[in-house]
């Protein structure tokens, strides 16, 4: 692809898609690189706290492994869905759909020991990924031109993909977490707040201080 046709395809991603996207593949080359190194980035509390090291809450968030098939299949899937999800759902909503992917990553830290998961990349990226197979229940989806199923079991299908592909339970195991945080995610804002609250909380949509800062008031 042309550097002008790349420059144009990249600045049409949704802002919160196109930042978190670009944060990933600079933080994957910086380590591929050697500028990094996993060891730095890898989040736990005590790490994070007690050994006085923040940015360990941050970066564990973009770092989906070093530059494989693996690290592909998880960024095109995470960056198709996510802008897709920006671009309807949450179509000039900049601060909403940030407001989802922060409430998502805090549950993700409070879940990562439980779990053992050092590295949070995986399960972040399924919460758009589930979040849009729930909002479109009846669209038709082929994978790989192989198999056609419908979007609620997109999310599942990708976890076996990606376990074919990593050939460990631990990597499911973290996608399937992700799936799980997702799920909460979409029940808050679809059924919760919809059915049985009446109207917007603090939990489905951001604080009017956050919508000002991303413009959308």
């Amino acid at each position: 692809m042309p550097v002008v046709g790349l420059e144009a395809w990249f600045t049409q991603i949704p802002p919160v898609t196109r930042t978190w996207l670009a944060l990933s593949v600079l933080t994957s080359v910086a380590v591929q690189c050697q500028l990094i190194t996993p060891l730095q980035l890898y989040f736990s509390f005590k790490a994070a706290f007690r050994n006085a090291q923040p940015w360990r809450v941050f970066t564990t968030f973009f770092y989906f492994g070093s530059i494989s098939l693996d690290f592909v299949f998880h960024l095109f899937f995470f960056m198709r869905y996510s802008r897709m999800l920006e671009e309807s759902s949450f179509a000039n909503r900049k601060a909403d759909y940030f407001w989802l992917l922060f409430l998502s990553s805090l549950m993700l830290l409070g879940l990562s020991p439980l779990f053992n998961l050092p590295f949070l990349s995986s399960p972040l990226a399924y919460v758009p990924i589930y979040f849009w197979s729930r909002r479109h229940p009846s669209t038709p989806i082929s994978l790989f031109g192989l198999l056609t199923i419908t979007a609620p079991y997109l999310p599942f299908a990708l976890v076996a993909f990606s376990w074919l592909l990593t050939g460990t339970w631990r990597a499911a195991a973290s996608d399937l977490v992700g799936c799980a945080v997702g799920h909460i995610g979409w029940f808050i804002r679809d059924v919760w707040t919809r059915e049985m609250v009446g109207g917007p909380t603090i939990f489905s949509e951001a604080p009017e201080s956050l919508k000002r800062l991303f413009g959308d008031l």
